[in-house]
This record gives structure tokens, C-alpha cells and sequence, in this order.
């Protein structure tokens, strides 16, 4: 038999008269359709259909007509019947989903990307009100035979649950399957940033060619990530200001090199040290700097012209994959460092600038300026282990404090 739930409110009994009961509000009290017709179908699933508030009896009779097609064996499968209603699969929604999301090119690509090869496959083809709990479960035990990092997994956990909220925010359904208690979210291992020795640094940088080692000193003296490290122009040195302007990237968008604002879309200023100016002008002498023309942002942006202090060995722009897998990757290898997938990357150089500025005083709010993060929270979340403590002045502190209560 076929039953109506209230979505709304559950029947507890009354704590003031065990024998009778009372209307309880649910967590979803006048969230979404109040009530939810469930019925068991010909091949023994569950076949339901929501209704608004006040729709208590439409529902009933949804539940009469329903389970009276199935007698006669005249009801319509429940896909056919969602997809004749309009119901999209996940595939088509998150498609334009991606499509119209207010984000650069890149990271459009990458979130494509994670779709099409891990998201798709397992849930594509089905309507968005039959993404459950239960497929949910046995997605992500898929993705787990596969071998994907418990990081990875939590991404596109996230990835599937931007979308599902914006079906609920759509009103295509009613609410977000990954919110559901019985869900296990993957967590993600967050390692603890590790700065490398300065010993670490100089055999890597030795174990590059000689026309990439200002790489090392971009990351390691000024903060830059890679594709900043990349996009560094001569123009952008300002040796007056005793500063360097980081105003670009250069990263790769649907296989064509493009110009680009920094993550974040947050250009910034760092103090030139002295050695980093010199570690720059042998650079220059030895590799001149040359003129390129890209792209700005997208393979169909405006063209933009800079001298790039950077270049490859044949002198073009530096893409960040052939780079790793030619040159990075064998200098690790060569001064014994782990060369994995995801570890003791160029970025470490970054981590090694923001963990020196901290030894020396400097504050959360400074370094994250520095090294051009969104929010001086994420700064202090990564590096708050490297803070240095002191201990006697925070003592110091609260003494004189105190000592003025004594008046």
C-alpha cells in the first residue's frame, strides 16, 4: 500500500500524555513541497511524487491512481514519465551548469574535465530526483575502487554538490541528495606545509638548466606561483619602487597558452630583495629577455605583447606540464628529492617565502598580501604551525597588562 509522508512534521508522542500525540516540526518545516506519495512499483522499487502544502489529498489520490495503473498494467515506467515532464538527467543540467557559470576558462576546463571522467560515467544518465543517498554511496565507493585520493574524491563531492544546489535553488528538485545524513563526505588529509631547507633548494636549482634557475629565486625570494614565475615581464621589474609587479600568469586554456590575471584575479606588489635583482640581471644577461604575443584570458582574448624574462630553450612561452615532466620533475630526482605527482612542486618554493617571512616577524595579514591569497583566513589555516611562538613576551605582555590594574 502506498502511504503519504509529511515532510513537514512527524508524529511524536506527547511527553505530557503518553497516549496521545502531537505534531512535531521536521528540520524541513516550510522548505520545499510538504508532502512526498510513495508507492512500490511493478519491479518492486519506489515510485513517489511530491506535493505542495495543502495538496495533502491530491497526493492520496495520486497514490489511488498510481497504484491502480499498476494493476492493470497500464503505468509508465518512472524514467519515461520524468523525462516527459521535463525532468533533466544529470548530465544535461550540469552541462549548462558549467557552461554558465561566472568562471575563467581554465578552471571551466578542469571542472569539465572532472565531470566527463569521473562524475558522468556513474551519474550522468540518471534524472536529478533519482540521485539518492544510496547512489550516492555507490558512486563514491566506485571512486574509491578506483583509487582516487581521498582530496580528489572530496573535490568532486563538492563539484556535484554546487550543482545539486543549484537544482534545489531551481525548484527542479526539492533537496540536495549530498546533504543527507546517511552521506559520508570525503574528507579531505590536509599535510602540514613542510618548508624546504635551503640546502634542498640549492641542489634542485643546480640540477636545472642554467636558463631556468631564476625560477627557483622568483619562487623562493618573491612568492610567485608558477605560471607567475612564467609570466614575468621586464616591464614589471621596477627597480626605483625596489619592487615587482606580478600582474599576470601564464597558463594553458583548452591547450592554447594565454596571458592572465593572477588566482584570484588579484594582482599585487613585492619587495625586490637585492639578490633576487641580481639572480635577475645575470639571468638577463645571459638569456635576453624576449617579445611575446598572446592571448588575454581566453585562446580568442585580445592580444597582449610582453618581454618574458622567462622562455623555453627554443625561446617561446614555457608550458608548465612540459616543464615538470622535462625539467623539474629530473632536478628533484637528481638532489634526491620525491618526485610525485603532487608533491615537492615549484609551489614549495612559495611556501618557503611565506615560512622565512613569518620566522621573521611578519604578520598573517602581511604575508597573505604577499603571496596574493583571497583571504588572510586561508594564510592562517596553511601556515599557523609556522608561526613562531614566544612564549617570555607573551608573559611580558600580560604582566604589564595587569600591573596597570593595581593602580
Amino acid at each position: 500500500m502506498g502511504h503519504v509522508q509529511d515532510r513537514w512534521f512527524t508524529t511524536v508522542k506527547d511527553p505530557n500524555n503518553p497516549k496521545k500525540t502531537v505534531q512535531q516540526p521536521t528540520s524541513r518545516c516550510g522548505v520545499g513541497k510538504r508532502y512526498r506519495a510513495r508507492v512500490i512499483g511493478p519491479d518492486g522499487g519506489e515510485i513517489s511524487e511530491s506535493f505542495a502544502d495543502g495538496q495533502d489529498k491530491a497526493a492520496q489520490e495520486w497514490i489511488n491512481t498510481t497504484e491502480a495503473k499498476i494493476t492493470l498494467g497500464i503505468y509508465e515506467a518512472p524514467q519515461a514519465s520524468k523525462k516527459s515532464k521535463g525532468m533533466p538527467d544529470l548530465k544535461s543540467f550540469a552541462s549548462d551548469y558549467v557552461a554558465d557559470h561566472d568562471m575563467d576558462e581554465a578552471s571551466r576546463e578542469v571542472l569539465e574535465m572532472r565531470f566527463r571522467k569521473h562524475i558522468f560515467p556513474h551519474l550522468g544518465e540518471k534524472p536529478l530526483d533519482e540521485i539518492n543517498a544510496s547512489a550516492l554511496r555507490s558512486w563514491d565507493s566506485k571512486l574509491r575502487k578506483d583509487k582516487l585520493s581521498d582530496q580528489y574524491r572530496h573535490t568532486l563531492f563538492m563539484n556535484l554538490s554546487a550543482v545539486l544546489n543549484a537544482a534545489v535553488d531551481d525548484e527542479v528538485i526539492d533537496k540536495n541528495p549530498c546533504e543527507g545524513k546517511s552521506v559520508k563526505k570525503p574528507k579531505p588529509t590536509k599535510k602540514k606545509v613542510v618548508p624546504w631547507p635551503a640546502a634542498r633548494v640549492s641542489a634542485v636549482r643546480r640540477g636545472l638548466p642554467e636558463r631556468f634557475r631564476v625560477g627557483t629565486d622568483l619562487g623562493a625570494g618573491l612568492g610567485m606561483r608558477q605560471g607567475e614565475c612564467f609570466g614575468v615581464a621586464v616591464e614589471d621589474i621596477d627597480r626605483e619602487g625596489r619592487e615587482v609587479h606580478i600582474v599576470r600568469q601564464l597558463k594553458t586554456v583548452r591547450n592554447t597558452l594565454v596571458f592572465a590575471l593572477p588566482k584570484n584575479k588579484k594582482t599585487r606588489s613585492v619587495p625586490l630583495p637585492d639578490h633576487v635583482e641580481r639572480t635577475i640581471d645575470e639571468h638577463i644577461e645571459r638569456f635576453p629577455p624576449i617579445r611575446i604575443t598572446l592571448p588575454w584570458e581566453t585562446p580568442d582574448g585580445p592580444l597582449v605583447t610582453v618581454e618574458l624574462i622567462m622562455t623555453s630553450m627554443r625561446g617561446l612561452p614555457i608550458r608548465a606540464n612540459d616543464f615538470d615532466r622535462n625539467y623539474w620533475k629530473p632536478a628533484l630526482v637528481g638532489a634526491g628529492v620525491p618526485a610525485g605527482r603532487y608533491e615537492n612542486g615549484m609551489h614549495d618554493l612559495r611556501h618557503l617565502y611565506a615560512s622565512v617571512l613569518l620566522d621573521g616577524g611578519e604578520s598573517i595579514k602581511t604575508v597573505s598580501e604577499l603571496l596574493g591569497h583571497a583571504d588572510p583566513a586561508f594564510t592562517l589555516a596553511t601556515y599557523t604551525h609556522l608561526i613562531p611562538e614566544n612564549i617570555p613576551r607573551t608573559k611580558g605582555v600580560i604582566d604589564g597588562f595587569l600591573s596597570q590594574l593595581r593602580g
